[in-house]
C-alpha cells in the first residue's frame, strides 16, 4: 500500500499522489523537463542540484537505472555526475516493473538509496503549464506522516564541483563517433581546461572522445598558471553570485586568444566577464525541446535546456554578436567574439535533435584548438 502525498507549491496550489522513494518530506524550486527518455541522466545533472524536478514524460521507470561505475576518477561511465542532485522528482506514473539490459536496479530503490523523496499520480503536464506561466516558484513535497521543515539550501556551485583539478587522458582520436553518427572533429595533443562549475560527465566523455587531454578544474580556480589550449566553462547551478571569482578569472582568460567556450551557466559568466548584463527570462527554458535559430542562416536547432535568465541583447559590447535566437521568445541564446575565438550558448552542445548532419558547438570549438 503506497502512502498517499502532497505537492505544494508556495501559491498554496496543490497537488496530490503518492508517495514513492524517501517517505521523507522536501523542498526545493519547482523546474520540469518534457524529454521523453533520459530519467537518469537528468536526475544526476547538477544543473537541478537541490531543485524539485518534474519530469512531463507519462511514464517513468520502466528501462530502470544503468550502473553507477566510475571511469578512472571521479567521471561516471553512464550517468551525469556521481549522485542523485534533485531534492525530489514529481512523475504521473511510476512503472514498477522495468527491462533493459543495462539496468542495474530499479528507480524507486536507487532513490531509496539516495533518499530521493518522489510523488506520483498527479497531472505532471498541468504543473508545468503553472510553472511555465506563473514563474518559478517553492514547492514542497509531503508524505503522508511526514514533517516538513522550512529550512532548504539554495543550489550552490560549491556542493557540485570537483575539489581539486583532475586530469583525464585523450583516447585516440580514430575512435571517435559523432553522437548524431557521423565523424566528429577530432584534435591529437591538445589540453582542454573544464570550468566545473556543475559539469555533466557526457561532456567530460566528449571531449576526452575527441582526442582531448581534459583537465577539470573546480569552479573558483585560477587556473591561468596552467598549460592549456582551449577553455570550456560547464554548467552550473544557483546563482551568478556565487561565481564572482570565476567572472574575475574570466576576465583575464578573454585578454588572451586561446578558445573559450561557455554552457548555460558558463555562457552568462564569459558573458558577465565581456561585459554583458543579465535579465530574467520571463518564462524560462526548462524543455528539451527549445528551438534555436544560427544567426546568418535558416538552420534549426532543437536543443534541452534549463535556464532562468539571459543576456540582454542591448548590453552585448561591439566585438561580440549574436550567433543564436530563441525562436520562441526571441532571446538570445548564444553569443561570440567576433574576431577572437570565444562563444557560448545557454543550450546543451550535446543534444541536437532531428538534424544528423550538424556540427555541434563542441566540433567548433574542438576545431579551434
Amino acid at each position: 500500500m503506497r502512502l498517499k502525498a502532497t505537492l505544494r507549491l508556495e501559491n498554496g496550489l496543490e497537488f496530490y499522489g503518492y508517495s514513492f522513494g524517501s517517505a521523507k518530506a522536501t523542498v526545493g524550486e519547482v523546474v520540469f523537463n518534457t524529454a521523453m527518455a533520459g530519467y537518469p541522466e537528468q536526475l544526476t545533472d547538477p544543473t537541478y542540484n537541490r531543485q524539485i524536478l518534474c519530469l512531463t514524460y507519462p511514464l517513468i521507470g520502466n528501462y530502470g537505472v544503468p550502473s553507477e561505475e566510475l571511469i578512472g576518477e571521479q567521471l561516471s561511465k553512464n550517468l551525469e555526475s556521481e549522485r542523485i542532485q534533485p531534492s525530489g522528482l514529481v512523475i504521473f506514473d511510476y512503472c514498477e516493473d522495468y527491462s533493459n539490459w543495462e539496468a542495474v536496479k530499479s528507480l524507486e530503490q536507487w532513490m531509496k538509496e539516495q533518499e530521493l523523496t518522489g510523488i506520483f499520480g498527479i497531472d505532471t503536464r498541468e504543473l508545468a503549464k503553472v510553472i511555465r506561466d506563473k514563474g518559478p516558484m517553492k514547492g514542497y513535497i509531503i508524505p503522508e506522516g511526514a514533517q516538513m521543515s522550512e529550512v532548504s539550501k539554495e543550489p550552490s556551485p560549491a556542493e557540485v564541483s570537483c575539489k581539486e583539478p583532475v586530469v583525464y587522458n585523450a583516447k585516440p582520436a580514430l575512435e571517435v563517433e559523432n553522437p548524431n553518427g557521423s565523424m566528429a572533429a577530432v584534435t591529437d595533443g591538445k589540453r582542454v581546461v573544464v570550468v566545473d562549475c556543475g559539469v555533466r560527465h557526457s561532456l567530460i566523455r566528449s571531449l576526452i572522445a575527441r582526442g582531448a587531454e581534459v583537465v577539470r578544474v573546480p569552479y573558483d580556480f585560477d587556473f591561468t598558471g596552467l598549460e592549456y589550449d582551449g577553455v570550456f566553462v560547464s554548467n552550473g547551478p544557483g546563482c551568478l553570485c556565487n561565481y564572482e571569482k570565476t567572472v574575475e578569472v574570466l576576465k583575464k582568460v578573454l585578454a588572451g586568444n586561446k578558445p573559450v567556450f561557455g554552457l548555460g551557466t558558463g555562457y552568462h559568466l564569459i558573458a558577465k566577464a565581456a561585459g554583458c548584463q543579465m535579465a530574467r527570462l520571463q518564462h524560462p527554458h526548462r524543455s528539451s525541446n527549445q528551438p534555436v535559430r544560427k544567426e546568418g542562416s535558416n538552420r534549426t536547432y532543437i536543443t534541452a535546456q534549463n535556464v532562468c535568465r539571459t543576456v540582454k541583447p542591448e548590453s552585448i559590447p561591439s566585438d561580440w554578436e549574436i550567433c543564436f535566437t530563441n525562436l520562441n521568445d526571441g532571446t538570445v541564446d548564444g553569443i561570440r567574439h567576433k574576431t577572437k575565438p570565444f562563444a557560448g550558448t545557454q543550450f546543451n552542445p550535446e543534444v541536437c535533435v532531428g538534424l544528423t548532419e550538424n556540427v555541434t558547438p563542441i566540433d567548433e570549438f574542438i576545431t579551434k584548438l
